[in-house]
This record gives C-alpha cells, sequence and structure tokens, in this order.
C-alpha cells in the first residue's frame, strides 16, 4: 500500500482553509482565480449563495415617459408642418380617406349592430321589461351608444385595421432603408408619409362614427322593438327626448381625436420599427396596445369634462 494519501477529484479544486484562518492547499488542486478589478462581484445573498442583481422597476416607466414625449414632439411636427405648407399632400389624403372607408366600413357596420343588439340591447331590456317599460331602452341609448360604446368599437376597429397596416408599411420602409432613400434625395418623409396618414384617420375617424352611432341604434331598437315587444315610435320618442346636441357633436369630436391618437401612435411605432421583420411584429404589437391605452385613458378624461360642463346630459327625461 502506498503511502500517498488518495488523489484529488475534478471536484476538490478549490482553497481549503484551516482552524487558524490560514489558506490549506490541497495537493494537485488549481488555486481559484481572483476576478478581475473591474468586473463588479455579485450580490451574495443568505448562505453565500449569489444573488440575482434585481432591474431597476422605474426602467419601464422611465422608456415610457420619453416614448410620450417623443409621440407628442411627432405631433407637434405634424402640425406644423400641415399649417405652414397646407397645400401638396391633400392627394395623398384622400387616398388614405378612400383606403380607411373600404377597409373599416363592413366590420364596422357588423361591429355596432351587433355589439348594440347583444351588450346595451338585450342586457338593459332584461332590466327594462321588469318595469314594464321596454320603450325607455331609446333613453338609455344616448348613454350607452352615443356616448360610449359608438365611439369606443369604431376606435377598436380602426385601430386593430388601420393602425395595423400603417405600422407594418412604414416599419417595413424602415427596415429596408427606404426612409433613409427618402432623406437622402431631399424628400421629406414627415410630410410625405406620416402627415396624409395622420389627417386622413382624424377626419375619417369621426365620420365612421356617424356610421357607428346609425348601426349601434339600429341594433337597440331591434332589441326593444323585435324582442320586447316596445312601439316603434315609442322608442324614436325617448331617443330624441334625451338626445342633445352636445351628446351627438362631443361623440363625433370625441372619436376623431381617437383617430388622431391612433395615428400618431401608429406612425411613431412604425418610423422607430428595428431588428428586421421581428421587429416589425413588435412594433404592431406595441402600436396597437399603447393605442388602446391612450384611447382609454382620453376617453376617462374627455367624458368627465363633458359632463362636468354639461350636467343636464345626465338626466334622463
Amino acid at each position: 500500500m502506498s503511502g500517498r494519501g488518495p488523489e484529488t477529484g475534478p471536484l476538490e479544486t478549490e482553497v481549503a482553509t484551516t482552524t487558524s484562518g490560514r489558506p490549506l492547499t490541497i495537493p494537485g488542486a488549481q488555486p481559484r482565480e481572483a476576478p478581475p478589478k473591474d468586473e463588479p462581484r455579485r450580490a451574495r445573498g443568505f448562505g453565500g449563495v449569489p444573488r440575482r442583481l434585481s432591474p431597476n422597476p422605474l426602467k419601464p416607466l422611465d422608456r415610457g415617459l420619453t416614448q410620450t414625449g417623443e409621440m407628442l414632439w411627432l405631433f407637434l411636427l405634424v402640425v406644423k408642418t400641415a399649417v405652414r405648407h397646407p397645400r401638396g399632400y391633400w392627394g395623398d389624403v384622400r387616398d388614405q380617406m378612400y383606403s380607411i372607408l373600404r377597409l373599416c366600413w363592413v366590420p364596422m357596420v357588423i361591429s355596432t349592430f351587433c355589439f348594440g343588439f347583444g351588450a346595451p340591447g338585450l342586457q338593459a331590456l332584461n332590466f327594462f321589461a321588469i318595469f314594464g317599460i321596454p320603450e325607455r331602452l331609446g333613453s338609455f341609448f344616448i348613454m350607452a351608444s352615443v356616448r360610449e360604446f359608438a365611439p369606443w368599437i369604431n376606435a377598436m376597429v380602426v385601430a386593430g385595421v388601420v393602425g395595423t397596416a400603417i405600422t407594418a408599411d412604414l416599419g417595413a420602409r424602415r427596415i429596408r432603408e427606404e426612409i433613409d432613400a427618402m432623406e437622402v434625395l431631399g424628400v421629406d418623409p414627415l410630410r410625405t408619409l406620416v402627415l396624409p396618414r395622420i389627417v386622413a384617420l382624424f377626419f375619417m375617424t369621426g365620420l365612421l362614427d356617424i356610421v357607428a352611432l346609425l348601426f349601434g341604434t339600429l341594433g337597440g331598437f331591434v332589441a326593444a322593438v323585435g324582442v320586447g315587444g316596445a312601439t316603434p315610435a315609442a322608442f324614436i320618442d325617448n331617443f330624441f327626448d334625451n338626445a342633445t346636441l352636445p351628446d351627438l357633436v362631443g361623440s363625433v369630436v370625441k372619436t376623431a381625436l381617437f383617430g388622431l391618437i391612433i395615428g400618431v401612435v401608429c406612425c411613431y411605432k412604425g418610423f422607430r420599427a428595428e431588428g428586421g421583420p421581428a421587429g416589425v411584429g413588435r412594433a404592431v404589437n406595441q402600436a396597437v396596445v399603447v393605442a388602446f391605452a391612450g384611447i382609454w385613458i382620453f376617453n376617462y378624461v374627455f367624458t368627465t369634462i363633458l359632463l362636468g360642463l354639461n350636467p343636464g346630459m345626465q338626466v334622463f327625461k
């Protein structure tokens, strides 16, 4: 039997320590290399186990505020360009308006009619039928359809159909360096690509709100008369007795501003796309989410101000 101790395995490669604190070198062990001085040491948790450093929780908030400021700056540039040079882009605006109408009017009609018939129509009809007044559904549709559901569905359809197409188009142009080529040739991409789309969305989203109001109210009419047994004249009388000019004008103006938000957000995300085709897909997803969030926040603020300035709108006749 040899007097030499057992050979050190591959796991026994660290330096041991005696009770006096002096290092004890194991035969055959390789000394541990000290980390570079410029490399930060990882934080250690309980028992000396390495702990993963948590990211800065305020970083997403900082990025969101930065992008919000850049979107606001893009909006101001568009307004400045449209006001200082009001000629030369209306032909593109007309083409974009026709494209929006062609893509959106069918899903708009189906969505508003079905939603008006289902959610505020049948559900509210169950409540009014308890008291034997199904014709009062007409007054309810001023609040349900004119103020909220018709503008909201209108904005969702436009953002989902047109907003995604705008972001994908501008993002594809960005990654193919077409926008860079336009800048090299002295063509302003903001005036050529962004301004017509935002102006067209502003006007067409407001005009499509009239279609949404018409078919949303028609869905409620079918629910009240066809299902609830109300008389058509009573439904129409209750509707127009409670309809006010601030209600109708506010609905159209609010929806037009929804289109402005959609245009600015989607054009910004498309212009800032990077990372190839996958980056364009991420930009489209982000544009829809940010546009929806911006619409919900603005809707709350606008409706609160409108009702505060016109308290008579909250009275049902």
